[in-house]
């Protein structure tokens, strides 16, 4: 069957589950995981005292399945998910998994779910979000003894629904997001609930997302809601430093990449006063991730203080690292990087 025989209007995808047909799903239990197997998307059974239920033992990752222009099939640097699944899992006390396991698993959920993969034209992606949770039952405060791998799909338009376009975003004064010593370079299931009240109150006010700032001194840029942030200042890429506070974004780190080695520019991770945003020496920013692949940043504000860049279009460089990061995960580009894996 062919993805037109799906009531889907690929072409008008927002950021929304829509029900795919196959799904993954492994347990762990003894100390060792099982084989794994497809099965059909449904609901799963745990019991009422799971420990992700009661103390938010879980993980997850973001990745997209794309479709090229001669209809090849593809992921975009699926090893780094792999390995940051296990940095994430290590941090909650949640077992390692084998990588090479992970990748094979989530290739199997890709094909076994190709027909909901959007047309190269449509701009869309499969999105797919492996997880890992902590299934035993605990009264107490300690790790589960039993764990589920579940890898389920979604098609997928862009996350902000003005596709890339300039986003306004609220500095917030009053919520952060995390904090030394904690969670915030991890995907745990639990860094993300505290980002809702902060987001839905931003919206209210008709701005896209929070940018939150540091935990300690309430004034270094940390993160974009679920985004890494980067800005153009005074020529140079700077994004915040990965202090242990912020998630090591894949998107992130090959943008980086893209800057230094395709438009010859300086990177600097480092510190962000949020006042450097208003200076006229910052002349762009956007913000990274898999769902928001490059954003551009529209504007900026702090209290009664609103940066509007570039009269809310995205900027040169914003432009170029995005035409250059999604030429490459579309296979526009040739990849002399080995970021694509083709998956037929």
């Amino acid at each position: 069957m062919q993805a037109n025989d799906l009531d889907i209007d690929f072409y008008n995808l927002g950021f929304e589950l829509i029900h795919t047909e196959w799904m993954y799903i492994s347990d762990y239990k003894d100390n060792k995981w099982d084989n794994g197997e497809l099965i059909s998307f449904g609901s799963i059974e745990i019991s009422p005292a799971a420990n992700i239920l009661s103390y938010g033992q879980g993980i997850f990752e973001g990745m997209k399945a794309l479709r090229s222009k001669n209809n090849q099939i593809m992921l975009f640097r699926p090893m780094e998910n792999a390995k940051r699944f296990n940095k994430s899992a290590n941090r909650v006390a949640m077992p390692y998994i084998d990588e090479n396991k992970f990748l094979s698993a989530v290739k199997k959920v890709v094909l076994a779910n190709k027909r909901f993969i959007p047309p190269y034209d449509s701009g869309g992606a499969l999105y797919i979000r492996p997880m890992m949770i902590g299934s035993g039952p605990m009264l107490g405060v300690a790790p589960a003894k039993e764990f589920k791998m579940i890898i389920f799909c979604s098609p997928v338009g862009p996350y902000f629904s003005t596709g890339f376009k300039g986003i306004d975003l609220l500095i917030s004064k009053k919520y952060t997001r995390s904090s030394q010593g904690g969670t915030g370079f991890s995907k745990m299931c639990g860094n993300y609930a505290g980002t809702m009240k902060p987001a839905i109150e931003a919206k209210k006010q008709g701005y896209a997302q929070v940018i939150y700032l540091d935990s300690v001194h309430m004034k270094y840029i940390n993160e974009v809601g679920a985004a890494n942030f980067c800005a153009i200042i005074n020529g140079k890429l700077v994004t915040p430093k990965l202090d242990g506070t912020i998630l090591e974004g894949i998107t992130l780190k090959s943008v980086l990449e893209l800057t230094k080695k395709k438009l010859d520019m300086k990177v600097e991770e480092r510190n962000i006063f949020y006042e450097e945003l208003f200076d006229k020496n910052c002349t762009e920013a956007f913000c990274t991730g898999t769902a928001a692949v490059i954003t551009p940043i529209g504007s900026i504000t702090y209290g009664n203080n609103t940066r509007i860049y570039n009269n809310k279009q995205p900027g040169e460089i914003t432009a170029k690292l995005y035409d250059l990061l999604t030429g490459i995960q579309r296979m526009d580009i040739k990849d002399v990087y080995n970021w694509i894996e083709i998956l037929e």
